[in-house]
């Protein structure tokens, strides 16, 4: 092994192979498994973000509705506890992805993402949820100069459609918030982005819904779903649900709902978080303001720091596995761990020596417009979320409301979005899938390497609206 790498495998070795924000010690206890029938009005299937935000938004839109929740593992266990805590405004993956896909109601749903991060910030100020909530924005960096005119390019598109609250920045505009030798300039987005601890926010939701009379039941997996009469049963491990309406939070799982499935792939998503930064590492970063970051390659890093100084950095590495099935073998991948360490001290030289203290990974259910979408089944007594594409800290709460609007039968302005009303291309079966993935991210890197230059297979891609992203 070169210098350089032991030095960075070095960095790596006591590195515990966990999510760090699952090791919080105020990790509520597992609550008891369902065992024997239930009954209820509405039946919450999932308890990530999705779910529990389903769940609470119906006990606040009817505080009599009967509402249970069934969770296969425990709350906030999968990718609502594993995430960068990054907590976006935007519902469409950003403002070039918007602008792509829906120019014509961009408007309405730029206002629609800005009002629902407010919601979530004054939800977690009234019920009290304790997570770390911090408002600082987002920089995406700039480290190559096609990078750089691109963020020129977007800014200038934003200003022209008259959205504020975007900052362009210098190279010594950017290196004075946070301190890289590798960042060229900056697009800060001021107000549209909250930093948070992602599993505190997920407990404090549980325990939120818990509060309002919300029945949950942990390790119980939804198994089957199927038409009873009126009403909808799902039935678990021991025992079974019969509600009158379902809303289907499983996301990268796999749907109850067959015909759904085709609609997302698992794309596995790794990160390491530092050990505390000292005072004096602290002083040679910065980051007085706490912003998250991103770079604006196609393989891109994020990267934030915590509430103790840490800094997490994740991203880079998109890894499909064949088949699209979610194995716990690939929560942990070594290879890419060391690759993340190397690219962290390319960014920050100056803190040479820091080690890392977690690494871990985690599944994200991308779609091919990297958004999510919704629907319906059984006769409307069942809706669904999914596709989120590793941007639902935020847009799972917008997705719980159109879930209940859809139940609900009634036209509101979110059921009546293009967005809302239509559906992703679906992946097509293996073994295209995977050549095609394959194909996809070696193209990406290559325009990485290349100033951004797009070749056929990616422009074709973009014609169709297709794309492979985390």
């Amino acid at each position: 092994m070169a210098p350089a790498a032991m030095t960075f495998a070095g960095s790596l070795a006591d590195a515990r192979p966990a999510p760090f924000w699952l090791e919080d010690p105020g990790k509520p206890d597992p609550l008891p498994a369902l065992a024997g029938d239930e009954r209820c009005d509405l039946l919450v299937v999932g308890g990530g973000y999705s779910g529990l935000w389903t769940a609470l938004l119906a006990k606040e839109r009817d505080p009599g509705r009967e509402v249970v929740l069934i969770e296969g593992r425990e709350a906030g266990w999968a990718a609502s506890g594993r995430n960068g805590g990054f907590c976006a405004a935007s519902l469409t993956h950003g403002l070039g992805n918007g602008l792509a896909r829906w120019p014509d109601e961009l408007a309405k749903l730029e206002d629609l993402g800005a009002r629902n991060l407010d919601a979530i910030e004054e939800a977690v100020a009234r019920y009290g949820i304790d997570c770390d909530f911090e408002r600082t924005g987002e920089i995406d960096v700039a480290t190559e100069p096609h990078q750089l005119a691109e963020l020129h390019e977007m800014h200038e598109k934003a200003t022209r459609l008259g959205f504020t609250g975007l900052d362009l920045l210098d190279a010594e505009a950017v290196r004075a918030e946070v301190d890289s030798p590798t960042f060229l300039g900056g697009l800060w987005d001021r107000k549209g982005v909250a930093m948070l601890h992602p599993a505190k926010l997920a407990w404090g939701l549980k325990q939120t819904c818990l509060d309002l009379g919300v029945r949950i039941y942990e390790n119980t997996p939804g198994l089957r779903l199927a038409a009873s009469g009126p009403g909808i049963v799902v039935r678990t491990p021991y025992g079974r649900v019969l509600a009158h309406q379902v809303a289907l939070g499983t996301n990268v799982f796999p749907s109850l709902i067959r015909r759904v499935r085709a609609y997302t792939v698992p794309v596995y998503d790794y990160a390491l978080m530092t050990e505390p930064l000292s005072a004096a590492q602290l002083a040679s970063v910065g980051w007085k303001r706490r912003q998250g970051l991103g770079d604006s390659a196609n393989q891109f890093h994020y990267f934030r720091i915590t509430a103790d100084n840490r800094i997490l950095w994740g991203g880079y590495d998109a890894v499909y596995p064949f088949g699209g099935k979610v194995r716990a073998e690939m929560d942990h991948r070594p290879e890419t761990y060391l690759k993340l360490a190397s690219h962290f001290f390319r960014c920050f030289p100056q803190l040479e020596g820091l080690r890392f203290s977690h690494a871990w990974g985690g599944a994200i259910d991308t779609c091919t417009r990297f958004s999510a979408f919704f629907g319906t089944a059984h006769g409307g007594r069942v809706a669904y979320a999914a596709g989120f594409t590793g941007l639902g800290v935020g847009a799972t709460r917008f997705g719980a409301d159109v879930m209940l609007d859809l139940l609900s039968g009634e036209r509101t302005e979110r059921t009546e979005l293009e967005m809302v009303r239509s559906k992703p291309l679906p992946f097509p079966p293996e073994p295209v899938a995977w050549a095609g993935i394959g194909l996809t991210k070696w193209a990406l890197a290559k325009a990485d390497a290349n100033g951004g230059r797009r070749n056929l297979w990616l422009r074709t891609m973009d014609r169709f609206g297709l794309g492979f992203d985390s």
